[in-house]
């Protein structure tokens, strides 16, 4: 199944300590004058993580399509040659 495919991993390339790094940053940028919350920058930077693990799983799953389709023209075109003689 697709979703087993090894290109599953890519969701979880960047690492934990990464985007722990990204939600510090962002809450030492809330303490040098940013009018919003930390919790509010932190919810956002959760949100838009799961969208990019979504994104990332999508793209996979075109990735599989794509190859799916690419060895069927290669056996068709293989069936033609065949044909032709």
């Amino acid at each position: 199944s697709p979703a087993n495919a090894p290109e599953d991993d890519a969701p979880n390339r960047y690492s934990r300590t990464d985007r722990t790094t990204y939600s510090r940053y962002s809450r030492d940028a809330n303490l040098s004058g940013s009018s919003v919350p930390s919790n509010t920058l932190e919810k956002r930077i959760e949100e838009l993580e799961r969208e990019l693990a979504k994104e990332r799983q999508e793209n996979v799953r075109l990735m599989k399509i794509t190859q799916d389709k690419e060895e069927l023209i290669g056996k068709l075109k293989e069936e033609i040659d065949l044909l032709n003689r």
